[in-house]
């Protein structure tokens, strides 16, 4: 008999430490598209995955979605966390021309995405966004982007560098925020500012109408908003705390709030059976 070994896993594989608790939230994490090779592929990063298992929910990766098939996703879902990605809105959204044609675009990630947040948002489902998530989430809602900060006078640059800086010092504190006095962020994280990271090249330009500011860097460039005419659980920000949230105790409040306000919708909209 020939004895096979079974394959290795990768050394860069994580696998699951810990199953959630039966009928976790689920909630819903928007894929993006990229290719490998010759092949188009839907791809979610794998600490987004693992940010919504932190915060106690099931991760329910949505590989592309026809705006006809919304209001299905939406019904089985608790909770929508948006990811960043290294693909930007596209600013025929808010109405320019692209700045910088050689930055990555998603317009199939858009043309569902825009349309599922304000979906989200009318029935006051609750949703964290980071980074790409903040600006989708903005423009969404009838905002705008400089899609070049840096350029912009009175800005400073948010960019933590390309591909040659080390992962852990383009991730590592790059400036606080200062969180505003009577804001949800603020009551999530009990204290008046926070260091985060800075990693993007775009930011907001015109905040969207019914948006309320929830902390600004030392520039003035507004780093994390929630939704006013939300009825539920919205906070977007513009940095990553997904970023080894484990063991960032500001990231974990923040994991933590989306986290029970999904377990109190599937409480309220989707009690498990008995």
């Amino acid at each position: 008999m020939v004895h096979i070994e079974a394959a290795k896993p990768p050394a860069h594989a994580t696998p699951v430490a810990q199953a959630l608790p039966r009928h976790a939230p689920r909630v819903l994490i928007p894929a993006c598209n990229r290719p490998l090779g010759r092949h188009p592929f839907h791809m979610v990063g794998q600490k987004y995955v693992t940010a919504v298992r932190l915060a106690g929910c099931l991760p329910v990766v949505v590989p592309a979605a026809h705006p006809d098939e919304l209001l299905d996703w939406l019904d089985m879902a608790d909770g929508l966390f948006l990811t960043g990605s290294p693909s930007n809105v596209d600013p025929c959204h808010f109405d320019e021309a692209v700045h910088d044609p050689s930055l990555p675009l998603d317009p199939a990630r858009d043309q569902w995405t825009l349309p599922l947040i304000r979906l989200a948002v009318e029935r006051g489902l609750p949703l964290l966004g980071v980074c790409r998530g903040f600006q989708e989430a903005n423009v969404a809602l009838g905002g705008t982007l400089h899609q070049a900060v840096h350029e912009q006078p009175g800005l400073n640059d948010h960019r933590a560098g390309g591909d040659e800086v080390p992962v852990e010092m383009q991730y590592g504190p790059a400036h606080p925020v200062h969180l505003s006095p009577d804001g949800q962020l603020i009551e999530i994280l009990k204290t008046p500012s926070v260091q985060v990271n800075s990693v993007h090249g775009q930011g907001i330009k015109r905040l969207a109408p019914g948006l309320r500011v929830e902390a600004l860097a030392p520039d003035g460039l507004v780093e994390a908003f929630s939704i006013s005419q939300s009825p539920g659980f919205s906070l977007c920000v513009q940095w990553h705390p997904e970023w080894q949230a484990a063991t960032n105790p500001v990231s974990m409040d923040i994991l933590t709030a989306f986290g029970q306000a999904c377990q109190d919708w599937r409480d309220r909209h989707r009690p498990p059976s008995r």
